[in-house]
């Protein structure tokens, strides 16, 4: 049997890149996004093409896409995915809590509502869906949680707003976290990654030269994954060659 990764915001940018490289490594994937359509398509995509890579594999496991279309930002979808994938009936080996929003604003004129949205998407449902899954990476004494934070967890900027507080806010957990899992021997990594070319900055008119890659953090994540069980990686910081873009 493959290992099993979950993946949340799954469809598109970075999260896209994690699940087509664990998925090329071996593992299931739980795909989380809203959109059911795109969700459709990835597990098409991703499926087809791994298995064009592991054809003549004779003993190759085709890995599974299993999408799951929910809003984190609410609660009760949040605890349909962690039954969702209880009912799976099988160890998490990792999750990476990559889902997050960013609406640009200033703490004194964003939008009412800004920070509970913010703070919804990128603080509790990733604090409710960790809950929901670590017991059992705790039972058996292993699994990896990753965090997608930014540099906009250790470095304010102007137009930052509720985004900033909710990367502070995620840093903090992610070191709690660490802390606790410790002596059960899971590992806690926290991703602060600055910009990256996804689809939110494709109308930047910036050149993509440069950004960074997607792929890029994701093949950081398989790599810290892939660490003997004695070392973990803490935090990993990683920007554009040329700096940050402001």
């Amino acid at each position: 049997m493959n290992p099993l990764l979950v993946v949340t915001g799954g469809t598109k940018g970075i999260g896209r890149a994690v699940v087509e490289r664990f998925a090329e490594g071996g593992f299931d994937v739980v795909v989380c996004a809203r959109n059911e359509n795109d969700l459709r398509q990835l597990k098409h995509e991703i499926e087809e093409s791994v298995a064009e890579v592991l054809e003549g594999f004779d003993d190759a496991v085709i890995p599974t896409i299993f999408p799951f279309a929910a809003d984190l930002a609410q609660r009760t979808d949040v605890n349909l995915l962690i039954d969702f994938i209880r009912s799976l009936a099988r160890p998490v080996s990792a999750l990476v809590n990559n889902v997050g929003i960013f609406l640009p604003g200033q703490i004194h004129n964003e939008p009412e509502g800004t920070f509970e949205l913010t703070m919804n998407l990128n603080v509790a449902s990733i604090y409710y869906l960790t809950r929901g899954l670590i017991g059992n990476m705790m039972k058996q004494r292993h699994g990896h949680i990753f965090m997608m934070g930014s540099t906009a967890s250790v470095t304010a900027y102007p137009n930052g707003g509720s985004y900033c507080i909710s990367k502070f806010a995620l840093l903090g957990m992610a070191k709690e976290l660490r802390e606790e899992m410790k002596p059960y021997g899971v590992k806690v990594t926290t991703l602060l990654p600055g910009a990256t070319y996804t689809d939110s900055w494709a109308a930047s008119g910036l050149p993509e030269a440069r950004f960074m890659q997607a792929a890029d953090v994701a093949e950081v994540i398989w790599s810290a994954y892939n660490l003997s069980a004695g070392a973990v990686v803490e935090e990993i910081l990683l920007r554009p060659q040329l700096g940050d873009i402001k």
